[in-house]
């Protein structure tokens, strides 16, 4: 893979990661408690799975089915994820 591949890569991920967290804490504004122990226990991975989607920190890659999972149980359509919502980039 090259760098601008990678640079890419990175971006994607950093971006599903944020709307992961930028819409598990609208669910908790809009529908009830939903931390990231509650999110993991719904879509069945670990917790570390999803803390690591939503840091900025970690370049944390996920199926499609997962994010699927995750979609439902945050009832919001699955493209909201790839959404670039004035996301500030964090270069690694």
């Amino acid at each position: 893979m090259d760098e601008l591949d990678e640079a890419k890569q990175t971006e994607l991920f950093y971006v599903i990661g944020q709307n992961v967290k930028y819409y598990r804490k609208l669910y908790c504004l809009e529908k009830g408690k939903m931390t990231q122990e509650n999110l993991a226990e719904k879509v069945d991975v670990s917790t570390s799975l999803i803390g690591n989607l939503e840091s900025t920190h970690i370049h944390q890659g996920i199926s499609i089915y997962t994010l699927w999972k995750i979609s439902h149980v945050l009832e919001i359509p699955i493209e909201k994820f790839f959404e670039e919502r004035n996301l500030e980039l964090k270069k690694a």
